[in-house]
């Protein structure tokens, strides 16, 4: 497990870099909510990051179905992340690490239990 959880890190790196850079320029250049600027960041990287795992940690074909649950799901953590960090003002650097963190770890679980499971 922890080879296939060192390349959902690896590819959690570059996904995170990604989200980073657009929720900055959201909030920083754009104006918007730190909710908005979540999702929005969250809808580009998810979608970099559902293939990159698919293919590269995974190692399944991507589906329709698969890429749905994975960005219901995550999307869902991402928005009421950004929605806790709205309501208890707490600074867009700090909501991005929380929100990091969180996703990484149960992102993780999410995808190799649900997600990308051998079906039997």
């Amino acid at each position: 497990m922890s080879k296939l959880f060192f390349k959902y890190l690896s590819v959690g790196i570059v996904n995170t870099m990604l989200h980073w850079v657009v929720f900055a320029w959201l909030v920083y250049k754009e104006d918007f909510s730190q909710a908005t600027s979540n999702l929005y960041a969250f809808s580009i990287a998810v979608t970099f990051s559902y293939f990159a795992n698919s293919y590269m940690t995974f190692e399944k074909k991507p589906t329709t179905l698969r890429y749905i649950a994975f960005v219901a799901f995550m999307g869902a953590l991402s928005y009421a992340s950004g929605l806790l960090a709205d309501r208890i003002s707490l600074t867009p650097i700090l909501t991005l690490i929380t929100f990091s963190a969180i996703s990484l770890i149960v992102g993780f679980f999410y995808s190799k239990l649900i997600v990308f499971k051998d079906k039997k």
